[in-house]
């Protein structure tokens, strides 16, 4: 990761702040990059040079998916341009269209001043570290040639939430009928994004009956209403509001709609680290099979998977890992505990319609409140901090702390885990801040602060 300025790049893309940082010039380069790339591999795999595009509701998405498309467009790449979308509903159109690849526009949970270029390769997924770093070489050359006037590639339009609501709505384990003699009365806060339309379309698909959708923040202008990432000290509106309207759930997406918060039916925030515990402990009830996270996911996902006989395996953060490392155990399900949900029937990424189904599919099938559910889970609790670290190389405090602790259970497979009896202590780099982040769970919120605050010192004082 690098950045310059306002701008982020990583081997996912591009992020930064709209004209100050993330400017046309960067947009053009860095997609430019992207569609010569993705053409290259199109010869190679005999197939045309396709990519989807997308974009969330931000007030820069239009301008920006316009340069973005005019610029694969120049490089010799056919564009679908999906228009305003969810993530995982861009993800699905690559794979339906057989794309070699996918663009969704979309800084994800950051402020709306910000926006990004989200890369995919023709499975729908994240790029991976090789491919990203292919694509940044192109960028950073900055020599990319244009085709010739004959050459130049196509655009046309496309709607996909239509399928996406459809093929979710078709899963095996979701029954349209039985949601729909549950009589649920949902709230959904679409924080003026792609998720004030697309819920409501999957909701009534699922039975929910129109006039029993709540919609807070539901004009997709791209001036959030709140802080956009669905966390409690965001939403103390939307929680009053459930009560107010007698909602029995509340559904909080981010942007581009790929993570799933919840709220119960007395207006109570339900973490987002047990969005894939209750789809895990849903599914669990009719398949078999492993689940996959990430290291700094609750470990309620463990004591869930005990009940059931199954296993979790764990990977780096960040989405792309853990799709590799469910692709290599062949999970039945994976996530991560920011409310993502993954779900290999469909497509290989983090989906919060898939989450919203699959949770009301539970509540349906349990005929249970959703606090009910949720007290029979384990209960942790998670403190996340971070600590300014500049310029300089984390990898040094890292190995000191892996030295230190060589005699517990560690992982240094992305930065350094440690796993004591009473919780755990995850410390890594961030892939968008100079930061180190070190995170702690335990049973009570008092250890959990405790563990945290003791790394944040020893982390300290060895950068001292």
């Amino acid at each position: 990761m690098s950045s310059n300025g306002t701008l982020i790049t990583s081997i996912s893309g591009i992020r930064g702040v709209f004209g100050d940082g993330l400017s046309p010039q960067v947009l053009v380069r860095f997609a430019m990059a992207y569609g010569s790339w993705s053409r290259q591999r199109a010869l190679g795999m005999g197939r045309a040079a396709t990519i989807v595009v997308g974009r969330d509701g931000r007030v820069t998405g239009q301008l920006c998916s316009q340069l973005v498309a005019a610029s694969l467009q120049a490089v010799g790449c056919n564009v679908v341009d999906v228009g305003m979308a969810t993530t995982p509903t861009v993800e699905m159109a690559v794979l339906a269209e057989k794309a070699v690849g996918g663009i969704v526009l979309s800084a994800s949970h950051n402020p709306a001043e910000w926006n990004a270029l989200k890369l995919l390769n023709e499975k729908g997924q994240f790029l991976d570290a090789d491919q990203g770093q292919a694509v940044l070489a192109r960028a950073e050359a900055d020599d990319i040639p244009t085709v010739s006037y004959s050459k130049i590639g196509t655009i046309r339009s496309a709607n996909y939430l239509p399928y996406h609501v459809d093929a979710v709505a078709g899963l095996d384990f979701i029954n349209p009928q039985r949601i729909a003699a549950r009589d649920f009365k949902v709230l959904v806060d679409g924080i003026n994004s792609v998720g004030a339309f697309a819920l409501p379309a999957l909701l009534q698909r699922l039975g929910v009956e129109e006039d029993n959708i709540h919609v807070e923040n539901e004009e997709v202008h791209g001036h959030f209403a709140h802080t956009p990432e669905p966390l409690p000290e965001n939403l103390t509106y939307t929680m009053e509001r459930l009560k107010e309207v007698g909602a029995d759930i509340g559904l909080v997406v981010d942007p581009d709609a790929d993570r799933l918060a919840l709220i119960d039916e007395n207006g109570q925030y339900v973490s987002e680290e047990l969005t894939q515990v209750l789809a895990a402990d849903f599914l669990w009830k009719s398949r078999s099979g492993p689940f996959v996270t990430n290291l700094s996911s609750s470990r309620a996902i463990e004591e869930v998977a005990e009940r059931y006989g199954e296993a979790v395996y764990r990977s780096a953060v960040g989405e792309i890992n853990v799709v590799k490392k469910m692709e290599e155990v062949n999970a039945m399900l994976g996530g991560e505990g920011n409310g993502g949900v993954i779900l290999p029937d469909l497509h290989m990424g983090r989906d919060g319609l898939v989450a919203t189904a699959m949770v009301l599919q539970h509540l349906a099938n349990q005929d249970q409140p959703l606090s009910a559910i949720v007290e029979e889970l384990p209960q942790f609790v998670i403190s996340k901090n971070k600590i300014t670290i500049g310029n300089r190389s984390p990898q040094d405090l890292l190995n000191v702390l892996a030295e230190r602790y060589q005699n517990e259970k560690i992982s240094t497979i992305d930065g350094v885990k440690i796993d004591f009896e009473e919780g755990w202590v995850h410390l890594r780099p961030s892939n968008t801040e100079p930061v180190l982040r070190i995170y702690a769970e335990a049973r009570t919120k008092k250890t959990a602060n405790e563990l945290a605050e003791r790394f944040v010192e020893e982390a300290q004082t060895v950068m001292s």
